[in-house]
């Protein structure tokens, strides 16, 4: 999504080196969809030690509907 963060979720800075291309869009939730995610963004960043954004978060969990569907591996 254009933010400089990888495919696992978080920032390079934890030494990670992706290659993934990324596109920005624009998408509509629930309130408390996103305040699921970003709670769950925080809870991630205090298990691991890593800075996990509210994109991270969403696209961990599309690649995880997208690999339940049997679209991506």
């Amino acid at each position: 999504m254009g933010d400089g963060h990888g495919e696992c979720g978080h920032e390079h800075a934890a030494g990670h080196d992706h290659e993934e291309a990324f596109k920005k869009i624009t998408i509509t939730l629930e309130e408390e969809q996103v305040e699921k995610m970003k709670e769950l963004a925080a809870e991630y960043k205090i298990k691991l030690g890593q800075n996990w954004t509210l994109s991270a978060m969403m696209r961990v969990a599309v690649g995880d509907f997208l690999n339940k569907m049997g679209k991506i591996t």
